[in-house]
């Protein structure tokens, strides 16, 4: 992260600084982050799913 750009981003996820009219678009950089936490929690739910399906089914 740099001091002379704007990047948005929390503990919490993926976010953007859009200012007050919205007149800011999210940062390359912050797309990505957005797309890999996607792809993260994407992931987490397959194999949530796929362990829960196998439980109740037995």
């Amino acid at each position: 992260m740099r001091i002379d750009e704007v990047t948005g981003g929390s503990p919490y996820g993926a976010s953007t600084i859009a200012g007050g009219s919205g007149e800011r678009m999210p940062s390359d950089k912050e797309l990505n982050a957005a797309r890999f936490q996607g792809k993260h929690v994407a992931e987490i739910k397959k194999k949530l799913k796929a362990q829960f399906s196998v439980q109740f089914e037995s």
